[in-house]
């Protein structure tokens, strides 16, 4: 499956945290994602992205550096490396793996509760690091960029400058595509995520990412083409080098929450199960993780990309966990206001006001849903002689706020419950459908080479909306139950209210 690399629980980029604050340059990049992600009908953006995720995989110019998702090639060379500059001898050594292609692999006993890696910080990259071509990193520190467009910047400027750069044998071992939906093209995109939100948040990511390109481009690459040429820096390249990030880079705590690459440490492969995580330990002044549990000799060693669904694994790090594997999978479900509602438009500025939008996504889990959901719920089916309470309702749907308020509202109850599963099933119908017609889909390829990524990119689909639709099952089941209880006992207290009345007549 897809090669990614390590994610800290708390620590890396996660997807539900606030937007980075970019500083004098107003640049177009907004990663991670907003904490509740609204559910565009569409992305508008002044950078259009068309051009570049309609290309198909022949047309993509090759990056020239980097290796095959798959490939050892280089593995040797990296790991000489590493020790030459620093890295202690290790327990683990890299290999072929089921999950990952290439991933860390025991080569002695490991006990549970031991400390692996030790990563010197000197063989991090940072935003401090240095510039193999300091001239360029001078006009960059000069505009003030952010961290993320700086290191893509910082990494195809060191690939392509191959072994005159310190980080050659660490490059040489990158993958020269990453497995990331930044590499689907619209037409994959729309084909395979119909059903999914996934989709919308892959469209935004893609657009970002050209975006951020296109204004380093104007602003700095175009003025200094010497340092900046465009066969070298241009969205191709950023498209690596961006899917690089995403898929390795982590946020080290203990190092003042730098943000970094971790060579060695971003062979290690996810799994579901481990707890986990990379930090800097100043004892030992290296990058490290604890092992949770003990390990074999030629067992694969894990650690966590963090507390992520099987969405924004797929998003980021091109992979599908097994159905019913993730503890912390959830989907996004849609939610909207009722357009003919006649308080439509003072329910929309009540959201507006709290950050909110229609439509408006929400993480279902498998053990429920967000306060949150349920606050918009009633806002949505709330009545007009309750429109006192709409701005409580939209503050409470709001995750934005420090108070967490459980809302009451009984007289609107079943209405509201009634709306989350009609949403659940609309939900239902879009993968049921995907997932009925993805045995017949036509993958309309042109070579064997294509036939195989065709038909990978399909079953990642196929495994995504098996687990989506699975948790919207569960939910729908949820809400049946507690809409059945809600009407029984409304009969009964009807049955019993009747018989009452029946014996005070007959009296």
């Amino acid at each position: 499956m897809a090669k990614a690399s390590s994610v800290l629980q708390s620590t890396v980029l996660p997807s539900f945290s606030p937007l980075h604050k970019l500083r004098s340059q107003n640049f177009t990049l907004s990663f991670p994602p907003l904490p509740v992600s609204r559910c565009r009908p569409g992305i508008h953006c002044s950078i259009s992205a068309g051009e570049t995720t309609r290309r198909s995989v022949e047309e993509v110019p090759d990056i020239s550096w980097g290796c095959e998702i798959d490939s050892l090639e280089n593995a040797t060379s990296l790991q000489n490396w590493l020790s030459d500059s620093g890295l202690p001898p290790q327990k683990m050594a890299i290999d072929k793996v089921d999950i990952g292609e290439r991933g860390l692999v025991a080569s002695q006993n490991l006990r549970k509760g031991e400390k692996l890696l030790f990563v010197p910080p000197s063989l991090v990259i940072s935003a401090d690091s240095e510039w193999t071509n300091p001239e360029a990193g001078e006009v960059m520190k000069r505009f003030d960029v952010p961290d993320w467009p700086l290191l893509a910047t910082y990494l195809i400027s060191e690939a392509s400058l191959l072994k005159n750069s310190r980080w050659f044998n660490y490059i040489s071992a990158l993958p020269r595509q990453p497995y990331s939906l930044l590499y689907w093209t619209r037409t994959e995109l729309d084909m395979y995520l119909e059903a999914s939100q996934i989709r919308e948040r892959a469209i935004e990511r893609i657009t970002n990412v050209v975006g951020t390109y296109e204004d380093l481009r104007s602003r700095i690459f175009s003025k200094h083409p010497h340092l900046f040429p465009k066969e070298v820096f241009n969205d191709e390249t950023f498209k690596w080098s961006f899917g690089i990030l995403f898929s390795r880079l982590v946020r080290l705590p203990s190092m003042d929450g730098r943000f970094a690459l971790v060579p060695w440490a971003d062979m290690l492969n996810h799994n579901c199960e481990v707890e986990t995580y990379l930090d800097y330990d100043k004892s030992s002044k290296g990058v490290v993780f604890t092992a949770d549990r003990p390990y074999q000799p030629g067992e694969q060693v894990f650690i966590s990309y963090g507390n992520k669904s099987n969405g924004e694994l797929l998003l980021s790090y091109g992979f599908v966990p097994r159905e019913g594997t993730n503890p912390s999978d959830s989907v996004e479900l849609a939610m909207s206001l009722r357009k003919n509602d006649k308080c439509y438009k003072e329910k929309l500025d009540a959201l507006k006001k709290h950050g909110l939008s229609t439509p408006q996504c929400f993480p279902v889990r498998i053990t429920g849903w967000p306060t949150e959901l349920m606050a918009y719920a009633y806002l949505v089916v709330s009545p007009p002689d309750m429109r006192n309470s709409f701005e409580e309702m939209a503050k409470a749907a709001s995750n934005k706020t420090s108070t967490k308020k459980d809302l009451n509202y009984p007289e609107i109850e079943e209405e509201a419950l009634q709306f989350i599963l009609d949403s659940c099933e609309t939900s239902i119908s879009k993968y049921s459908r995907f997932l009925k017609e993805s045995g017949s889909m036509d993958l309309d390829i042109t070579s064997p080479k294509q036939l195989n990524r065709k038909a990978f990119l399909k079953q990642l689909a196929v495994d995504l909306s098996t687990s989506e639709r699975r948790i919207l099952y569960r939910a729908q089941y949820i809400l049946r139950r507690r809409l059945r209880d809600i009407r029984s006992g409304e009969l009964k207290a009807l049955r019993l209210f009747s018989g009452l009345r029946n014996f005070f007549n007959f009296k």
